[in-house]
């Protein structure tokens, strides 16, 4: 985003805002409802690009065709990173453009639901608040794998992490997701209000239970009343989000003003799949979600196997497979025969250590993923899917990979995708390009793969990513053998083998 620049020429485009959306081209949707009516059950942490091209769409089209109005959302932007979405959105009265785009063509709509945006650093006491107004019901989470401050060896709540440790010595000057969350409902159990649902949207296997765990860890450390208050009271569905949505970039702000006549500061582009299931488990009420296409289920754990084991970890294989080989789009690489039939294998490697899904035919998911990987109109970069690798591997790679060990079943493509991780963290492509590392653990990563040739053992030891699978042999092995080879042959010569 800060390539983004939005001097676009405005002699033919409209500045988006309330005031023009009568304005605006004919064949693009707008909200048919009176956005000053809307009451913001929702308060959403983390707007970003998923966010605004999935809930904040579902709850839009809700708005649309219903005539409940109670379930508009407050986005929220607690990290420094957010102040360009705070300026991009009150300059528009939170609208924004969505473009969906295939080889089909594309579609643009503006969506309504967002009808105020907080920036944190601005005004604490401000979210705080908001969080606490007995109005809001539901509060949403996209704040990605790392926000959850969770111990991935252990499975434990990284209490000693500097914002948890800040957070809990300034209970009423939060920074962190878990500070203002407990303020709130600290709030509101003081003034005898019911709490909120706590409802996270994150890539992560039992994201509810896991926002649970943590946040009422989190809580019985500041106060134990409180976390036992919050144990008995809040609830935290699981919940599986899918919609591949690459950042946005300069060519997409160009793209909206040339093909549709809009200025937006931040407009959002998504593929057009979406898919939404959710734990049926609100502790104060609901909109009617399935009005609007959203799965509610007694149990979301198959499904989001499916789509974390499936569709995330594909997303590694290529993330790093196609930067070893010099590509910079997922399109590109899906269009490299070798390395599409990696993906194909990676999937069938899968595929047995999945749970039975009623009514999903997995040939059908599957292909239907290869599809939307080769979608060449959303320009989805290499490096979002590799970012934050070290949070994103035990999530979408190692359950497969000890259900397969447990299964005796092949492990070859998994172990793959780890050795081909490795094989990048070295920071330079097959053609001795730099490889940018994003990764909070970069450092320790980095130096690791660097001074360990193509002995996978010194990254295999990290005990908080890998746990104890550093004792099987066979894992070990074949790891190995891949890296020996990446190194040696480069990514293309190693499948060619």
């Amino acid at each position: 985003m800060n390539s983004m620049n939005s001097n676009i020429s405005t002699g033919s485009t409209i500045k988006l805002n309330e005031a023009s959306l009568s304005r605006l081209p004919n064949n693009i949707r707008v909200p048919n409802y009176d956005r000053h009516q809307i009451i913001n059950g929702i308060v959403h942490i983390g707007v970003g690009g998923f966010h605004r091209a999935h809930q904040a769409l579902y709850l839009d089209n809700y708005l649309q065709q219903s005539r409940d109005r109670e379930w508009g959302i407050c986005g929220v932007g607690l990290l420094e990173f957010d102040r360009r979405m705070r300026d991009a959105l009150h300059s528009q009265d939170c609208l924004y453009t969505l473009v969906e785009r295939s080889t089909e063509g594309d579609s643009a709509r503006v969506i309504g639901s967002i009808t105020r945006y907080l920036f944190a650093p601005d005004n604490r006491a401000c979210v705080i608040d908001v969080l606490a107004d007995p109005h809001c019901r539901i509060v949403t989470l996209t704040i990605t794998e790392a926000g959850y401050y969770y111990i991935e060896g252990s499975g434990e709540f990284d209490a000693n992490h500097p914002t948890i440790q800040h957070d809990l010595q300034h209970p009423h000057e939060p920074i962190g997701v878990y500070g203002f969350l407990t303020a709130a409902l600290d709030k509101r159990r003081q003034q005898g209000l019911q709490p909120f649902t706590v409802l996270s949207c994150d890539n992560l296997q039992g994201n509810g239970n896991i926002a649970r765990k943590m946040l009422t860890a989190f809580a019985q450390m500041q106060n134990p009343e409180l976390g036992k208050w919050m144990s008995d009271r809040v609830t935290f569905p699981n919940c599986m989000v899918d919609r591949i949505t690459p950042a946005t970039t300069a060519a997409d702000l160009k793209m909206v003003a040339e093909q549709f006549q809009i200025d937006d500061a931040f407009p959002v582009v998504a593929e057009p799949f979406l898919q939404w299931v959710v734990e049926d488990n609100f502790c104060a009420g609901r909109p009617d979600l399935e009005s609007v296409g959203v799965q509610m289920t007694d149990d979301v754990h198959p499904y989001e196997m499916m789509k974390i084991r499936l569709l995330n970890a594909s997303h590694l294989l290529i993330g790093y497979l196609g930067t070893l080989a010099g590509y910079t789009y997922v399109h590109e690489v899906m269009a490299d025969p070798a390395i599409r039939q990696a993906v194909d294998r990676l999937m069938a490697e899968v595929t047995p250590t999945l749970q039975p899904l009623p009514g999903i035919d997995l040939d059908d998911y599957k292909q239907t993923l290869i599809q939307r990987f080769a979608n060449p109109k959303i320009q989805d970069r290499l490096p979002r899917l590799c970012l934050n690798s070290a949070a994103k591997m035990p999530k979408f790679i190692l359950g497969s990979l000890r259900d397969a060990l447990r299964q005796d079943g092949a492990i070859d493509y998994l172990s793959l995708t780890i050795a081909a991780w490795f094989r990048y963290l070295k920071g330079q492509d097959d053609r001795g390009n730099p490889i940018e590392i994003d990764d909070p653990m970069a450092d320790i990563l980095t130096q690791r793969a660097r001074s360990s040739g193509s002995d996978p053992r010194p990254l295999l030891s990290l005990a908080e990513i890998f746990g104890d699978l550093s004792r099987s042999s066979r894992f070990v092995e074949t790891v190995s053998k891949h890296l020996h080879n990446l190194d040696e042959f480069g990514a293309k010569g190693t499948l060619a083998r």
